[in-house]
């Protein structure tokens, strides 16, 4: 996706005033209307989570496992062995190194940078809380509530930009080998948030077998969109664990998922997948906060789902619901400022958002006229660390939770703003 640039050469004035003037009258009407519609967050909609509305029903009388594991009484910091097979492939983690805990895998990602810094990781000289200062580069555009733990925990943000095949490996491989206070590396690698990007091979292979300065770097790859096609394409990315593994870098990677977009968002499943080291080191600490998680739920998952046949069948049902609102966002998007030079977007195959780029210096006060007509969008700067698009650029759309109507409604009124203010700053009017 090419950011779109001002042309100050490009129409005309009197051009230029017309399409102003046709923005601004198109802008008082969208005002006038009196929208109140919602486009912040990447949460599915309620007729997404009908879909799983099985689960309040499971599991019944039922609640012991093959095994002969009683769900629940405390214990099984692993996770009910099921589910984890169940999710093994999909996120490309061996049964065995891989964990099924409570609802939120943001959750055991702020858990894992807690433990980073209260005890030593496996291959590491000290705890994080004893280096001078810990560093985490960030590829940008981004996810906000990685940035978000970050701050938490007085982590130093590095941005690094973004490219067609993911991080830019030419800055990240620089940085890492430099420095050994660079620790980590965020990563969403497939269907990214916001644009949408598949790390390439080649991408994984290099974060998987490049030098770094820590002796501790750990990928935090937070593989959130694993099986959430947009398309018939069942989109692969390589299989991290195994490069790692294949490079002598065994304990680099810690992998993340959940069933969070795929049944009850706040009611799910999470997991977490590493070296056996990192697992061993993951289980030592957990057992310090917890006696075990939610095995009634993982029990209910796993009788819903069923197997890799059935979690395909639930997500092709999330697909019908969701392919028709991007498709709506790119037309509208298309038919209202393909040709302008004011903006361009993404066209993601999958995952839950759409990157909108617009002239630099722009896109606060785009937010802001949206927020005036009654479309809320995520705060411009919300996809850079510290709520800070040094260019002012990308604006991050959620078009999964409300209906397609709405959808449509918000979208059209979006590309208003966009036309304002694109045609107000060329004119040399408005915000700076």
């Amino acid at each position: 996706m090419t950011s779109p640039a001002l042309d100050e050469s490009a129409p005309d004035t009197s051009t230029l005033v017309e399409q102003r003037d046709r923005a601004a009258a198109d802008y008082a009407t969208l005002v006038g209307r009196g929208l109140k519609l919602d486009l912040t967050r990447g949460k599915p909609s309620s007729a997404q989570l009908d879909l799983s509305n099985d689960l309040l029903a499971l599991p019944g009388a039922g609640h012991a496992v093959v095994d002969g594991t009683d769900t629940r009484n405390y214990g099984g910091l692993l996770g009910l062995t099921g589910l984890r097979e169940l999710f093994s492939a999909a996120l490309q983690v061996p049964t065995a190194q891989l964990l099924a805990a409570d609802n939120a895998s943001l959750a055991v990602m702020h858990d894992c940078l807690v433990h980073a810094q209260l005890s030593v990781l496996p291959g590491a000289q000290r705890r994080w809380a004893d280096e001078p200062k810990v560093k985490f580069l960030c590829p940008v555009p981004g996810y906000d509530r990685h940035f978000a733990l970050c701050e938490r925990f007085g982590i130093e943000m590095i941005q690094v930009p973004m490219t067609e095949d993911g991080p830019d490996m030419d800055v990240v491989e620089r940085l890492v080998a430099a420095d050994p206070a660079v620790k980590g590396i965020w990563c969403v690698p497939k269907y990214s948030n916001p644009d949408g990007v598949v790390y390439s091979d080649e991408t994984a292979r290099r974060l998987a077998a490049m030098p770094t300065a820590a002796p501790d770097f750990r990928i935090f790859w937070d593989n959130a969109y694993a099986v959430h096609h947009l398309t018939d394409e069942e989109v692969r990315i390589a299989d991290l664990l195994a490069l790692c593994a294949e490079h002598g870098n065994p304990d680099r990677a810690f992998v993340f998922g959940s069933t969070s977009k795929i049944t009850f968002a706040g009611s799910g499943v999470s997991f977490f997948g590493s070296s056996e080291a990192n697992v061993a080191w993951y289980l030592k600490n957990t057992a310090m906060r917890t006696i075990g998680p939610d095995k009634v739920n993982q029990l209910r998952h796993l009788m819903f789902l069923r197997d890799e046949d059935g979690l395909r069948e639930h997500m092709r049902r999330h697909r019908e619901l969701l392919r028709p609102k991007f498709d709506a966002v790119d037309r509208i998007l298309t038919e209202q400022l393909d040709g302008t030079g004011l903006a361009s977007w993404s066209k993601p195959r999958g995952g839950y958002f759409v990157s909108l780029d617009v002239p630099a210096g722009c896109a606060k006060e785009v937010v802001r006229r949206a927020a005036e007509a009654g479309i809320a969008l995520t705060p411009a700067g919300a996809t850079h660390p510290h709520g800070q698009d040094p260019e002012d650029r990308t604006i991050r759309i959620g078009p999964t939770f409300p209906d397609l109507a709405d959808v449509e409604l918000a979208m059209a009124g979006l590309a208003t703003c966009v036309r304002l203010v694109g045609y107000e700053r060329l004119l040399g009017e408005g915000a700076r």
